[in-house]
């Protein structure tokens, strides 16, 4: 698999559909060859305390962002044949279900891949966990900006490329 995207999901409250960011790497060949980040009007709209202070926004930065539909119109060619590579990707999957039935969108059935799972396999108990900014410096990836969402799409993908070249194995 050299070819896929990686994307990562912030929400704004515990429903999986108040997405308020994405960030999206598209991956060709083994190398990152495009990138998309957006924020995102979050439905429901409002924010808990506990979300606001994992990842830093709140209403006042999404309160003009556009709605899910119109970011997702901007992804979907991006993404276009390509599997969907998510650390822990059951919440990112969770995400994007939730927020297809939300505005009642037609769901394509993407293909995800779990790095997290895969870094499990992979290091095993040689790392003292399998967190995003573990396994990313375990592979040699130096995250900054953790919780901002195409910092952690870029994390993910950085991950994926070097597991797949370590390992010949699908993710």
């Amino acid at each position: 698999m050299r070819d896929f995207a990686a994307i990562d999901f912030e929400t704004a409250n515990e429903e999986p559909s108040s997405v308020c960011s994405v960030g999206v790497v598209i991956v060709r060949d083994g190398e990152i060859a495009d990138s998309f980040y957006s924020l995102i009007h979050p439905e429901p709209e409002y924010y808990q305390w506990f979300c606001q202070r994992v990842h830093g926004l709140g209403p006042e930065d999404t309160d003009d962002a556009p709605v899910f539909p119109d970011v997702w119109d901007n992804i979907a060619p991006l993404i276009e044949g390509l599997p969907l590579v998510a650390h822990n990707s059951r919440f990112d999957e969770g995400c994007l279900k939730a927020v297809f039935r939300v505005y009642q969108m037609d769901y394509p059935d993407y293909e995800f891949h779990d790095t997290l799972a895969a870094s499990r396999r992979h290091f095993g108990c040689r790392l003292p966990n399998h967190q995003l900014q573990t396994v990313a410096a375990a592979c040699g990836y130096d995250l900054v900006n953790h919780h901002h969402a195409l910092a952690d799409a870029e994390a993910c993908a950085a991950i994926a490329v070097k597991l797949l070249q370590d390992t010949d194995e699908t993710l």
